[in-house]
């Protein structure tokens, strides 16, 4: 069964299907992760040309189950946590997919993950470092219009003098966007997300 097929199921039935395809099948979790971030990055090309709001508001539901679905299967025990990451949403954007996905694979690789939802504002990321002393804070935009916001939560940091490494990502973020607004660094998707996260700590 594709990807898209199972993303895009209005009758929300096609996605177990496939998890439980896939599974049986021995595909690793992971995979089924991958190939759940590559079927939404497709739908996120095509999105106002090919795909509107139904189309976007139906996969996000399906690739949500499909992570309640594998997350088990990712989670470990693990005893002595690399690091700590507060991770959200910026403030003025919903979209929390990518996050979660983002989520489920710092916990699965190894780090302490305090996920604040979406749209969080800077007094919530700042509030949240304090509290949990976390080495990382990654956040996530999916909109042009509020990506914006991470460069403010950055000029912030600054003001309030919390010593703290950068993550940014999301379907509005470029390498040289990070760049330009003082990130430590960009992930392009989960994996790179985590990879990025273990050279920062």
């Amino acid at each position: 069964m594709e990807i898209l097929n199972a993303l895009l199921d209005v009758k929300k039935k096609k996605i177990e299907l496939f998890c439980d395809e896939r599974l049986n099948n021995g595909t690793e979790a992971y995979k089924i992760v991958d190939e759940l971030t590559g079927g939404l990055r497709e739908i996120g090309k095509g999105y106002k040309e090919i795909y509107f709001d139904a189309e976007l508001m139906v996969a996000g539901w399906n690739a949500k189950k499909a992570l309640e679905i594998v997350k088990p299967l990712l989670q470990k025990d693990v005893e002595d946590r690399i690091g700590k990451i507060v991770i959200g949403t910026v403030k003025g954007d919903v979209h929390d997919i990518g996050k979660e996905i983002v989520t489920i694979m710092l916990s699965s690789e190894g780090f302490e993950v305090i996920d604040l939802g979406t749209n969080v504002s800077k007094e919530r990321f700042a509030d949240a470092v304090r509290d949990t002393g976390a080495d990382i804070v990654g956040m996530s935009a999916l909109l042009t219009t509020t990506r914006e916001y991470m460069a403010e939560v950055i000029n912030y940091f600054g003001a309030e003098s919390l010593a703290v490494k950068i993550m940014v990502g999301g379907g509005a973020v470029t390498p040289e966007y990070a760049a330009e607004i003082g990130a430590d660094c960009y992930g392009s998707d989960a994996v790179d997300a985590v990879r990025k996260a273990k050279e920062l700590i």
